[in-house]
């Protein structure tokens, strides 16, 4: 699961990527309100932790500018303002939990699990899925005509991307930015190795469809 944690205490910021990141999450931790709303603009989350007062942009105003966009990724507003108002207002603005200020790390998990399992319930029976295959994130297996295999994570990263994206041409930028996310360092090379896995998926379970290279620009998941 990858989180995006935007909080400008940077000690608060620096002691939750680290226990999160021993919990097993992906963590991208950002100090401002403009560099959250660019993290959160690429819809590459599972969660957001958004803290209410950010500089330059108030998380408030984040938020707004998000779900404007139509991005539906679970987000927690952390804060000191504890008010009624304060949390009805966050909750109106589109906001799917409240947490105040201070508050235990095992709580924080409670409340991403929680917001985390409602957004799989309501998408559950909407599996990624694109002419003759199936993705299940749940338990990183493809199915198709010939049966299933299980991917890797990072494989099922990407089939998730290509499978949602069926037919259309995805640049080679816009593959590394979803997959691995805005501030890694990955080589290109490493994309070229996993395209090269996913073909050998697809070839597994039987489907007709081809990653196929459009030179110069990036791969289009089509039919034969």
């Amino acid at each position: 699961m990858r989180i995006l944690l935007a909080e400008d205490d940077k000690k608060l910021n620096e002691s939750l990527t680290t226990q999160l990141l021993s919990r097993g999450f992906e963590v991208d931790s950002c100090y401002d309100g403009e560099e959250a709303l660019y993290y959160g603009e690429q819809n590459i989350h599972d969660v957001i932790l958004l803290d209410r007062m950010l500089p330059y942009m108030e998380g408030s105003i984040v938020l707004t500018k998000l779900r404007q966009q139509g991005i539906s990724i679970p987000i927690i507003l952390i804060t000191a303002l504890g008010t009624l108002n304060d949390k009805v207002t966050g909750l109106n603005l589109g906001a799917d939990d409240y947490l105040v200020k201070p508050f235990a790390f095992e709580e924080l998990l409670a409340r991403i699990q929680c917001v985390t399992r409602r957004s799989l319930i309501i998408n559950q029976t909407d599996l990624p899925c694109y002419c003759d295959i199936q993705f299940h994130e749940s338990t990183n297996t493809l199915t198709g005509p010939a049966g299933s295999c299980s991917c890797s994570k990072r494989e099922g990263a990407m089939l998730e991307v290509l499978i949602k994206n069926g037919g259309q041409t995805l640049s080679r930028s816009t593959l590394l930015l979803k997959i691995w996310g805005p501030d890694s360092n990955v080589e290109e090379g490493n994309l070229d190795n996993y395209i090269y896995f996913v073909r050998r998926r697809l070839k597994a379970v039987g489907s007709r469809l081809n990653l196929r290279t459009i030179r110069g620009i990036g791969y289009c998941l089509m039919e034969e």
